[in-house]
């Protein structure tokens, strides 16, 4: 199985700060050349190539001359728009002749849609440029981010393989893999179950994500279809060698891809909630549209076009693309097709969500 890797045409690779910074904090000039060539030898073998990199917090800390983990989120996103600099100028430097561009991205870049495909789309024409591609999250204006909402990067490199449909994400640390509870390292995962969430362990030096957040990340992106590899990023040439099937780190197999629309839903910060009957959540369990009639409440405040978790019995079942207003939801929950012309207006679109607009979380 691993030997199908070698047919991955788009992979994501993530480098975690405990690679790419040293123990004082100081960026690692020499990994950041040696994972740069790797990934120049990956484009030159028509391979598409994005770069989700960590390590510009630990950059800024040491440039400032702060010492030890910083709590303070203001010096923390201060830290990281100085080390953001030092982290591409030497991106820059170590991949020479090759042409890279950056992308700073906050969790909002992947929850509006319209912001999404405007992403997707940049980064789908600078592949076909030949331009590496390197996100980094945007620290500095967006305090979820540091709050770990991503996991030093794991998450948003996950979110970038799902959502451009990816064939590969290789994540690269400082273990060989996934271990078990005897410290062997675990080369198959088909599934993320309870046992294997309990072999997670914690974040060492610099970093933040530790093995629990790459589970989570190894989680998302295998439900969207791609294949994922939590490795060792100090083994010799470890691209080269995942690429071309050896036995190196563990494999996270992926389940049966879903559409894009879909993926895109699935990871979406919901903007509320609507709450269904028992007769309505077996419809849309059945793949039918959500009716008015079978809403007893609406919460948050939304607009047409956001999605939102619907709820049965204090439990979210599924989310959903609304083609409603909170507003408007008000004043048509419950009631039939006819009563929401009334309402609203003649020849209304009665349907609040279509079930191509519907994924189902149980």
């Amino acid at each position: 199985m691993r030997s199908l890797i070698k047919n991955s045409k788009r992979i994501i690779v993530k480098v975690g700060t405990s690679l790419l910074t040293k123990r004082d904090g100081t960026l690692n000039s020499d990994y950041i050349e040696n994972i740069s060539k790797q990934l120049i030898d990956l484009r030159k073998n028509k391979k598409e190539v994005i770069l989700v990199t960590s390590g510009a917090m630990g950059a800024g800390i040491k440039e400032l001359g702060f010492k030890g983990k910083l709590r303070d989120t203001k010096l923390r996103q201060i830290a990281s728009a100085v080390g953001q600099a030092i982290l591409m100028s030497e991106y820059k430097k170590s991949f020479g002749g090759q042409k890279i561009a950056q992308l700073l991205l906050t969790y909002d870049s992947f929850m509006n849609r319209k912001t999404y495909l405007n992403l997707k789309n940049s980064l789908s024409e600078l592949l076909k440029m030949r331009i590496i591609p390197i996100i980094n999250e945007n620290d500095p204006i967006s305090t979820e981010e540091i709050g770990n909402s991503f996991g030093d990067n794991d998450q948003l490199s996950a979110l970038v393989a799902s959502k451009i449909e990816a064939d590969l994400l290789v994540m690269l640390t400082i273990v060989d893999g996934l271990y078990d509870n005897n410290r062997k390292t675990v080369k198959v995962v088909n599934e993320i179950t309870e046992e294997i969430e309990r072999y997670a362990g914690k974040a060492k030096h610099f970093g933040t994500g530790g093995m629990k957040s790459k589970l989570k990340s190894a989680k998302i992106a295998t439900e969207a279809g791609v294949t994922t590899i939590i490795a060792n990023g100090n083994v010799q040439e470890v691209l080269k060698k995942i690429i071309n099937g050896e036995d190196i780190g563990t494999i996270f197999y992926p389940k049966e891809k879903i559409s894009n629309k879909k993926r895109w839903i699935s990871y979406s910060k919901p903007k509320g909630s609507i709450i269904v009957d028992e007769g309505a959540k077996n419809a849309m369990l059945k793949g039918k549209n959500l009716l008015p009639a079978g809403i007893l409440s609406v919460e948050g405040d939304f607009m047409v076009g956001e999605v939102v978790n619907i709820s049965f019995n204090n439990k979210v079942f599924a989310k959903a693309i609304i083609d409603f207003s909170s507003d408007d939801l008000e004043k048509i929950k419950g009631k039939n097709s006819s009563e929401v012309e009334k309402i609203l207006c003649e020849d209304c679109y009665a349907n609040v969500t279509r079930g191509e607009n519907l994924v189902v979380l149980e």
